[in-house]
């Protein structure tokens, strides 16, 4: 039994931004299920959108979110988010997280701020290309110069402990957590009253993301197993611009190169995004996505171009220098040719719904970071938000569980919480059964629950993921637990969150839209989508 004041599941911006805080007043456990480095944070090239200029404002950021979120932004959380940011903006940079800076008129440096979709001002705050990267790195080196925060990678989150779960008839409360130690193949337990859930989002539920290959949504599954609500799974944002190219289908083509001038085109270098939204390729992620999909069905297309070949060759490999060398390492020089690309699942905003705080329906239990639902996005992100309500939240976070739950010197509560037993589980022999099962779930969540829907498609995935998840149970209980195939128990339970969510919002809002109910209902579903387990 490993007992600690916090324990963390995930080590991207939210997960170590609350691990660096919560070390101040207890023992912290950050477990991760490959590399600390491995996680959206690390892949997110674009960057940070954050007030810091004196053209921009509070109003005009909190204006842009609404607008992007169709109608089910939470507006006190959007405000709460825009205004506290900076504040934790500076709190990155003073642990060493640089963001690109150009010198202006009077002869001083200052924030070289990008614009992209959506934003009414030039607000992204980024370091070239590779700002997740740059964030990651920072936070990692802080937390392993951290004497209370021990980092256990390679380490897989089971199934959360609850006292529910243990048949405790007190208030049903996170007590613990059961992880896998890849080393040891052993299934260990971790105890505490403070579990918080930065397992980032579910991209690879999809056959075409944009995500690493942790994104299998881990959180999700395991907060819904404990009985937590979770909300607006439906909305799954797919990015518009992945490269298309079969030795690159998961390298994303930033927003920013939009935001620096990028035109999309067709095979025959004609613009089209002037068709479907005012603001052209700038208009929010949903509309370039729907409008990129109807495209390709119109003409037959494989895919469109992004073009930024216009701009100086200088600029464009400066200003993007991790894309501009992966495209040229598979042949595609983006200074003189335009991009291949192609929508592909990239951000879910739904997920586990939490209060202004972090604070899930389950005591004990917080979820900070891409697996929250906290208002922020509604039914569409904003592009680079997600990371500024990552730090947000993680500092809400810290300051709420001290309060609700104070540590007060002493360790996890005294609830007997028994060891894991395999019993007579054997070790995985037919792996290719995970492999077949892994390869359906994503292709049939590809083809039926995309980026237009029908409920004929939705109810055809439903009744499939339902024989699946019965199938992955029975193998779950019947073999010993390896991150294969706990990773595909997750993958198929947040798939059916997902269409669940899908089938029973019956119009077309942000990120969902079905051909059954191609219109907005305010009157009836300007309201969250929520899900519970009872």
């Amino acid at each position: 039994m490993k007992n600690y004041d916090f324990i963390v599941l995930g080590s991207g911006i939210a997960g170590l931004s609350f691990a660096l805080k919560a070390a101040r007043h207890g023992k912290v456990a950050v477990i991760t299920k490959r590399m600390g480095i491995d996680s959206n944070t690390s892949q997110a090239q674009g960057g940070v959108a954050c007030v810091t200029s004196s053209e921009d404002s509070f109003d005009l950021h909190v204006r842009d979110t609404l607008t992007a979120g169709a109608g089910l932004c939470k507006e006190s959380m959007v405000r709460t988010i825009v205004t506290e940011g900076p504040a934790r903006i500076k709190e990155l940079m003073e642990i060493g997280v640089h963001f690109d800076e150009r010198e202006a008129e009077s002869g001083e440096f200052e924030l070289d701020l990008g614009r992209e979709g959506g934003h009414s001002k030039r607000r992204i705050l980024h370091a070239r290309d590779a700002t997740g990267r740059e964030i990651e790195q920072s936070l990692l080196r802080a937390a392993q110069a951290s004497p209370n925060v021990e980092l256990l990678e390679n380490h897989t989150a089971v199934d959360l402990i609850t006292t529910g779960k243990l048949g405790e008839a007190t208030e049903d409360r996170c007590v613990g957590v059961y992880v896998l130690d890849e080393a040891t193949e052993k299934v260990e337990t971790f105890r505490t009253d403070r579990l918080i859930l930065a397992t980032g989002g579910c991209g690879k539920v999809y056959l075409y993301t944009t995500n690493p290959n942790v994104a299998t949504g881990d959180g999700v599954a395991m907060a819904w197993r404990a009985g937590a609500t979770i909300a607006n799974m439906e909305f799954i944002q797919f990015h518009p611009t992945c490269l298309f190219h079969p030795q690159g289908r998961s390298f994303l083509i930033s927003e920013a190169v939009r935001g620096e001038g990028g035109k999309l085109v067709d095979a025959k270098g004609r613009e089209f995004m002037g068709k479907y939204h005012k603001l052209g390729a700038l208009a929010p992620r949903d509309i370039v996505a729907r409008a990129i999909d109807a495209e390709m069905k119109k003409t037959g297309a494989a895919c469109v171009y992004l073009d930024i070949s216009h701009k100086p060759a200088d600029f464009v490999a400066e200003r993007f220098p991790t894309i501009y060398q992966g495209c040229l390492k598979l042949g595609i020089d983006i200074t003189k040719q335009p991009i291949p690309v192609v929508p592909a699942a990239h951000y879910q905003c739904g997920g586990v719904l939490t209060d202004d705080n972090g604070a899930s329906s389950l005591r004990g239990l917080y979820a900070i970071g891409e697996v929250a639902c906290t208002g922020l996005h509604g039914a569409n992100r904003l592009a680079s938000n997600s990371l500024l309500e990552a730090v947000v939240l993680a500092h809400r976070a810290i300051n709420h569980v001290l309060v609700d739950i104070p540590v007060n010197g002493h360790g996890p509560s005294e609830v007997p919480i028994p060891e894991w037993v395999s019993g007579d589980a054997h070790d995985v022999d037919e792996m290719v059964v995970i492999y077949h099962n892994w390869d359906e779930i994503r292709r049939l969540m590809w083809d039926y629950v995309g980026i237009v829907r029908t409920d004929k498609r939705l109810k055809r995935a439903s009744a499939r993921l339902r024989n699946l998840l019965r199938e992955i149970q029975e193998f779950y209980w019947d073999f010993k637990p390896n991150t294969d195939l706990l990773e595909l128990r997750n993958l198929a339970t947040t798939a059916a969150l997902i269409v669940d969510c899908a089938l029973q919002r019956k119009e077309s809002r942000g990120l969902h839209y079905t051909l059954d109910y191609p219109q907005t209902d305010d009157a009836r579903w300007l309201k969250n989508t929520e899900m519970h387990w009872w």
